[in-house]
């Protein structure tokens, strides 16, 4: 029996020395792609002239620490409606600007990327959104029922088809939560759309407590979009939208010059309104 054991106990050493072997896995790196993040966003009330649209080439899944900016690319947008071109200036730093947007809701948009001897297209169409009508806090309706939430009130038009982005950042907090929502069922109606931080003690994730202040913006989306961002939201928790994730997304961008060389990012046109809340004792 003495020796049964020591043979055991032989072979659960060898067993779980053989786990320390370090093994070296190569992961094979895609090609870089143009990274677009063309996010034409019209703050209601505002004329929105000035708007800004960043180039990038994506990165290696494990470097998160490198941006690549593209420069001397060649970015336009123009109105379908009445063909008003829009040049994007290059900044030097992959941001490409202009001050003479003109937005008008329900037109449509193209934009034109000229880069590296390829050609990008993308089409979308200036989507409106409600104003919000009340903001206030409570507890009851979130996860954790001790937890303080912050409710945001608005009208949904009824003609159907409206989708939300929803944008929500604490003070102080390094990324906002992005949240997406539709219609489909409430069309018409009054919204209560709720939002809590669950708390999460290994990352040092705290939820709402007096004092805090969080912004909160909603912006009005398409339907293509709404089905873009809410992949996109998925896979990377709600938080960070142009970070690398393990699966690409596609968005609306196509290489007229090499389709298979397509891109990453999204070309969209969404009107949006802003306010903030700050909590208060209850």
């Amino acid at each position: 029996m003495k020796t049964l054991k020591e043979l055991l106990a032989l072979i659960i050493i060898i067993t779980f020395a053989s786990c320390e072997d370090i093994v070296d896995v190569e992961v094979q790196e895609g090609p870089k792609r143009l990274v677009v993040e063309a996010s034409l966003d019209w703050e209601k009330g505002t004329t929105g002239n000035v708007q800004t649209i960043k180039l990038s080439e994506s990165t290696p899944f494990f470097d998160t620490n490198t941006i690549s900016a593209v420069t001397g690319a060649n970015v336009v947008v123009t109105n379908l409606t009445n063909n008003e071109t829009f040049d994007f200036a290059d900044q030097g730093n992959g941001e490409y600007r202009t001050t003479t947007f003109n937005p008008v809701l329900g037109q449509s948009y193209s934009l034109r990327i000229e880069y590296n001897g390829e050609i990008y297209t993308a089409t979308e169409t200036m989507t409106g959104v409600t104003n919000i009508t009340d903001v206030f806090q409570a507890r009851e309706e979130g996860f954790d029922t001790d937890a303080l939430e912050v409710h945001v009130v608005f009208t949904d038009p009824i003609e159907e088809g409206n989708n939300y982005l929803f944008k929500f950042q604490r003070d102080g907090d390094l990324l906002p939560d992005l949240e997406v929502g539709e219609d489909e069922f409430v069309n018409g109606n009054e919204l209560d759309w709720w939002y809590e931080i669950e708390e999460n003690e290994e990352e040092n994730i705290t939820p709402f407590a007096p004092g805090d202040i969080v912004i909160i913006e909603m912006y009005g989306i398409s339907g293509a979009y709404y089905d873009y961002m809410k992949i996109l939201t998925a896979q990377l928790g709600g938080v960070g939208l142009f970070e690398t994730t393990p699966v690409a997304v596609k968005g609306n961008c196509i290489n007229e010059t090499n389709p298979e060389n397509y891109a990453f990012g999204y070309f969209r046109l969404t009107e949006f309104v802003r306010t903030s809340y700050t909590f208060v004792e209850d």
